[in-house]
Parts: C-alpha cells; structure tokens; sequence
C-alpha cells in the first residue's frame, strides 16, 4: 500500500512536471508571458499577403513579439503586434513584412531607429512590404512577353557577332589594326627616346619662357595696367564713334539732313540727271566743233 503511494506521488510529480515544461514551452513559442510588461503595437501594411496570427515579430533581428490579430482596413492591412517584454523602439522605427523561409513564411522586422524621441504606441504606424518569392514570380509574369522578346533579339544579336567574328574578312582587318597599332607603339616610344634630350630641353626651355614672361608682367604691371586702361577708353571712344556714324548713317537714310536730302531727293535727283545729260550733249557739240576746224560760237546780244 505505501508502495503504490509512493508510485501515485511519483506519476503526479511527473505530470506536473511534463506540464509545466509544456506551459513553458507553448508561452516560449507562442510568446506568451505573465508579466504585465506587454505592449501591443498597431501598423498599417499595404499588404500583409502569406503573414498569419501568430508569426513571429523581430527587433534589429531578435525576437521580441507576435502577431496578435490581422485586419482589413481600408486600403491597408491593419497589424496588430504584442511584445513580451519591454522594447526599446524609436519614432523613425522602420517596419517590414519580410520572407521568413523558402517555404513561404512570413515575419514582421522592426528596425529600432535613431531618434531622441520614445514611439508613440497609441498611433497607428506605416509599414511596408518586402516581398518575396511569390511576389517575384508575378512581377516576372507580368514581363515575360517582354522577357522572351529581348530574348530572342539578345540571341539574333549574339548571332550577328558570332557571324562577324567568324568572318577570315574580319578577323585579318582585326589582325592588321591590332598589328599598326603595335607598330605604331613601338615607332613612337623609339620616337620618345631618340628624342628625349630634345624634349627635356624643349620642356626647360618653355619652362624658362614662362617664367620670364611672369617676371616680365610682374616688372611692368602698372604700365600693362595702363595700357588695359587706355584699351578700354579707346574701346569706349570706339563704340561712342560708331554709335554717331550709326545716327549719321540713319539721318541720311532718313533725308534728315542734306547730305541726306540730297542723296535721297527724287526731285533733285532728276534735275542732275537732266544736268548731265545736256553736259555730255554740250561736250559733244564742243568736241564735234573743235574737230571740225574751230569752236563757232553764236551770241545774240540785245544790250538795249
């Protein structure tokens, strides 16, 4: 009888036992604690596609918390998160859904920010979403077409050079080029070194001229000064005198003074025109008179 006592105390001892190791590691993996230290955390994702109640929830890549409840609001996924212990998160904290495993699994990464100024856990934060594999595979979906068409002229590309390169055309132009340049090379460092002390002292020599010519300037800043000064005020005279040969040229155009009314006179214009007429007229008659034997002149003079 205290045989079987002892069996009973025993088989209770290892229930309670085996049962406070599984609280201890359901509380471990579901992230369940007893302390009152909890904080929970709401954030909007675009999207939360493949995250689940339950999955875990890191800070700076150590797990802190869980995913408590998933919601639909409005145009966002509302998310929101219970930590089991105490976390240090600032307000320019980063939020993401991020692939956990090849299999598809998700989590939440919370990077703890910088800032001086504690999260306000009462707002509701911005996430966004990382994508996965899932989400690769439909944006290359939704390319393929293009995908297999930049295929297809990548290889109609790669055709063409092989055709080129395979080209005994091509590959002895090539052959030749490579050949010049080398001979080209090899003719200008000879060309460098038979004329290196001629270089150098081409070198020396520019060298030496340039600093002449700043000890020159140097010696004679203030007459280089005046001179720049007296090019500027014969600039100055210069376009002062075009701009008065421009005024003139426009009053002649324009008949505003006589040189101009003169030039410009239709009037006066043919009357120098009939002038030159009966000059050359006149001349003829005198040179046809001279010819002839001598000048007749003819004056009818009425005194009275």
């Amino acid at each position: 009888m205290e045989n079987e006592k002892k069996t009973e105390i025993k088989v209770g001892i290892t229930i309670l036992v085996s049962l406070l190791i599984f609280v201890f590691v359901y509380g471990w993996a579901k992230n369940f604690s007893l302390s009152s230290e909890e904080k929970l955390l709401h954030i909007n994702f675009p999207t939360a596609a493949g995250l689940e109640i339950g999955d875990m929830v890191s800070v700076n890549g150590v797990k802190k918390g869980l995913v408590e409840s998933i919601t639909s609001n409005s145009n966002f996924a509302l998310v929101n998160i219970k930590f089991r212990e105490d976390v240090d998160l600032r307000d320019d904290a980063v939020f993401s859904i991020m692939m956990l495993d090849l299999m598809g699994g998700k989590k939440i990464e919370i990077s703890s920010g910088f800032s001086n100024n504690e999260l306000d856990y009462s707002k509701i934060h911005l996430g966004n979403f990382s994508g996965d594999i899932s989400t690769a595979m439909a944006t290359l979906s939704s390319v393929e077409a293009d995908l297999v068409d930049v295929i297809g002229e990548l290889k109609i590309s790669l055709q063409g050079a092989n055709n080129i390169l395979n080209n005994p055309e091509f590959s002895d132009n090539v052959n030749t080029t490579l050949n010049e340049f080398k001979n080209l090379s090899q003719n200008m460092n000879q060309f460098l070194v038979n004329n290196r002390a001629i270089i150098s002292e081409t070198i020396k020599n520019t060298k030496e001229i340039t600093e002449k010519t700043n000890q020159l300037i140097e010696r004679n800043s203030d007459q280089v000064t005046s001179v720049i000064k007296n090019l500027d005020s014969t600039l100055v005279s210069s376009n002062q005198l075009i701009a008065k040969l421009s005024k003139l040229t426009n009053e002649v155009t324009n008949s505003e003074n006589n040189l101009g009314k003169i030039l410009y006179n239709e009037e006066i214009f043919n009357d120098l025109k009939v002038s030159l007429k009966q000059l050359k007229e006149l001349t003829k008659t005198i040179n046809d008179q001279l010819n002839s034997g001598g000048l007749e002149v003819k004056a009818d003079v009425d005194l009275f």
